[in-house]
């Protein structure tokens, strides 16, 4: 089941939840839309294949569609997903891409600090200002995603094979489903088959990050989660997520999100406008009526 909320609209674009609870392996039938859009998915995970190849999307990965192209789905994951779904004007595109530009690829890595301006963009559409708060907030993630997809070609040559594709999306897998294994390159390269240089490269070659720094980007992301809920304590959340200490927590959402988690929890509330008098002034505290 498929169901869809507008979070906010205006002429050149439409940002809209969408949750599925669908549990399905087999592809869906084909599906053409004519709009541009980005999608970054909240929780759960799920494949999308368009021009015969199929891409895992999950709060790792996101990917832009474009007027005309089929695609087709499949929801492999129990207990569904939840994504958040821009759809563009072509005015809009050209805007953000340049003109003529169409995406070198389907899927757009979400790093952490994508990640945390995906969340915000949800949180500015709780305060009701979309022409100021939601505007600012989704051309800085347009910036982000469309720009990698269009400027961060592949050159020839260099583009990962299948087989490669295919090694990531069992690792990715692995680590979002926080197996044993994936606790370290070694073990996880023994689960999946394959030399640790070759898991190691391959990831690289797909993703353009390391592993190491993608397993660290997942666990920000389960970090933004906990804080987003309201955690209040840093020594649980460090030790859940497998840090060493809080200290080592602390160190890591700095170096990733250049932002303390006292910061981050400001920055993940969702904040009505600032008050203005009728003589365009801000309202202070100490004002009344």
């Amino acid at each position: 089941m498929l169901t869809s909320t507008v979070l906010a609209t205006r002429p050149g674009f439409r940002v809209t939840a969408v949750n599925c609870r669908d549990d399905h392996t087999l592809w869906s039938e084909t599906e053409v839309r004519e709009d541009y859009r980005v999608v970054l998915v909240r929780r759960g995970r799920f494949r999308r294949q368009t021009a015969g190849t199929s891409a895992d999307v999950d709060p790792t990965v996101a990917y832009l569609g474009i007027p005309g192209e089929e695609e087709r789905f499949a929801h492999p994951a129990a207990g569904g997903d939840a994504c958040t779904s821009i759809s563009l004007t072509p005015e809009l595109w050209r805007v953000v891409a340049g003109e003529g530009a169409r995406p070198a690829r389907q899927s757009v890595y979400v790093d952490a600090r994508l990640d945390l301006a995906h969340r915000r963009l949800c949180a500015s559409a709780r305060t009701g200002d979309v022409d100021h708060a939601v505007t600012e907030e989704l051309l800085g993630l347009l910036s982000a995603t469309v720009g990698q997809a269009v400027d961060g070609a592949v050159p020839p040559g260099v583009r990962p094979g299948r087989d490669e594709a295919a090694l990531v999306a069992a690792a990715r897998h692995a680590i979002g489903a926080s197996h044993p294994a994936s606790e370290g390159l070694l073990p996880l390269a023994e689960l999946l088959g394959v030399s640790p240089y070759r898991l190691s490269r391959s990831f690289t070659r797909e993703l353009g990050v390391s592993l190491t720094r993608y397993r660290n980007r997942v666990r920000v992301g389960r970090a933004l989660d906990r804080l987003d809920a309201g955690e209040d304590s840093l020594a649980t959340l460090a030790a859940d997520l497998g840090f060493s200490d809080q200290a080592h927590l602390c160190r890591t959402l700095r170096q990733y999100l250049g932002h303390t988690p006292t910061a981050l929890r400001r920055l993940l509330a969702a904040r009505p406008p600032t008050p203005v008098h009728q003589d365009g002034h801000l309202r202070g505290p100490s004002d009344s009526g």
